[in-house]
């Protein structure tokens, strides 16, 4: 977690601002960088296995204490009604994220998962984020990025 700030509540015209005021202002919670991954690739899984969904991004933070904030959208289609199709997000292979879709009435639902989190890779290697997806149902089929609607992941490295 960051250091509070001691920034006065106000500043008069004129002011000088210390050195450490000018580093609390510069530091924490700024966006040091942002990084975009997208398909439009039809993937279609008929099994419980987790598979890639082609939405993928790599990013190398610049401090072990920065934070990653991950937004991945991933559009889903159930083409059977009683399906569940589980959206896994995934940081260098490792689940660190899941949304669950269910599509309990019709047949032919399109419905986008959404998954927003703020990671610690606690890394300054290439670290790289994924979606892979999977059925509830092994008997059914689902498809991300069907006909061509796009997914996305966006990556934002937030100094700590």
């Amino acid at each position: 977690m960051a250091t509070p700030t001691n920034l006065p509540a106000s500043f008069n015209v004129g002011a000088v601002l210390t050195a450490a005021q000018m580093n609390d202002l510069r530091g924490a919670f700024r966006v040091l960088q942002v990084v975009y991954g997208s398909s439009t690739t039809q993937v279609a899984n008929a099994t419980t296995t987790l598979a890639d969904t082609g939405i993928t991004a790599t990013i190398t933070p610049q401090s072990t204490s920065n934070k990653i904030l991950v937004i991945a959208t991933t559009p889903v289609y159930m083409g059977d009604s009683d399906s569940t199709v589980t959206i896994s997000l995934q940081r260098g292979g490792i689940p660190i994220a899941a949304n669950i879709q269910n599509d309990s009435t019709s047949p032919n639902a399109h419905q986008t998962s959404s998954i927003v989190m703020l990671d610690s890779p606690a890394t300054v290697a290439a670290t790289i984020y994924k979606t892979q997806f999977k059925n509830g149902n092994s008997s059914k089929t689902s498809y991300v990025c069907n006909a061509s609607q796009l997914g996305s992941i966006v990556l934002l490295e937030i100094s700590a």
